[in-house]
């Protein structure tokens, strides 16, 4: 995929009420590797991989690709939020030629129903509102994942589309900054 078009990184960590958002560090390799070994976390993102194989092939630092934050609760590794360039050989856009700025987040599953994903989302979504100014910024996720639908939908995504991809409906919202 597209980097960011060179986005300054790392940015300086953005705190909200109850999370941080920062740039990953070691110390989340458990967390990164716990979310990509649940079934329950994957279940609608190609399921879980080989506990062996991701810490194999895990570096000591989960990523230092553009884009990439971990999110912090109370000091503990919650999750992930992450910007990239949708592939434009994908299905699923919002503008001619693809390559729309694309957000993917995971939460752990023992700190789901806290509200930690809308709250991420949202100071990242500001975060690449200030990176990349009037950019649309789409979030693609499974039709059967009526959860993170919700959470599209709290946070201002509004559904422009559905499509087949991965032998599933695939939900398509984008979101653009209301501008005053």
């Amino acid at each position: 995929m597209a980097d960011l078009n060179g986005v300054p990184w790392p940015p300086d960590p953005i705190q909200t009420t109850r999370l941080l958002l920062r740039t990953p560090v070691a110390a989340d390799r458990d967390g990164v590797i716990e979310l990509l070994c649940s079934p329950v976390a994957t279940r609608y993102l190609a399921g879980p991989q080989s506990r062996t194989d991701v810490e194999r092939t895990m570096p000591s630092t989960p990523s230092g690709r553009v884009g990439v934050f971990t999110v912090e609760a109370n000091g503990r590794f919650v999750g992930t939020v992450s910007f990239d360039r949708r592939d434009a050989s994908r299905p699923g856009h919002v503008r001619t030629g693809g390559l729309e700025v694309e957000v993917s987040y995971a939460i752990v599953p023992d700190e789901w129903g806290h509200g930690y994903a809308a709250e991420a989302v949202t100071a990242a979504l500001d975060w690449v509102e200030g990176a990349l100014p009037g950019e649309p910024v789409v979030l693609c996720t499974q039709t059967a994942n009526l959860a993170s639908m919700r959470v599209a939908e709290r946070v201002g995504f509004v559904e422009v589309g559905r499509f087949e991809e991965f032998d599933a409906t695939q939900w398509l919202g984008v979101h653009r900054p209301e501008r005053t």
